[in-house]
């Protein structure tokens, strides 16, 4: 079992940044393969970012990329979220999810995930 715990999320300006991160417990996290989604409001749960067990290959939605960096830190068991130059359209609750087969970007293929932490971009 793998426990997540998203924190950093908040309110924002247009055109700001914010940094999520996401501290794993339970099972060694350099076995697992991390991603982030998000759920706007009315919307389906939708890929924002995906890193390799390694930290080697990333993957953006294509709405992110350019914006959005993800990495993470396997000696402190953490994966985070750099958002620059947000919109009002990132506004949502972001997830941390993670997948004991790698990476991957689509979001039927994890196995354990976080509670969230919203994010609010104000226009």
């Amino acid at each position: 079992q793998v426990q997540l715990v998203e924190s950093g999320g908040g309110l924002v300006q247009a055109g700001g940044s914010l940094r999520l991160s996401c501290a794993a417990s339970g099972h060694t996290f350099s076995n697992y393969g991390m991603g982030w989604f998000r759920q706007a409001p009315g919307k389906e749960r939708e890929f924002v970012a995906a890193i390799s067990r390694g930290g080697y290959m990333t993957y953006y939605a294509n709405s992110v990329k350019g914006r959005f960096t993800i990495s993470r830190d396997n000696a402190k068991n953490t994966v985070a979220l750099q958002m620059n130059s947000v919109k009002p359209e990132d506004t949502a609750v972001y997830y941390c999810a993670a997948r004991s087969q790698g990476v991957s970007t689509s979001l039927s293929e994890y196995t354990y995930w976080g509670q969230g932490t919203q994010v609010t971009v104000s226009s």
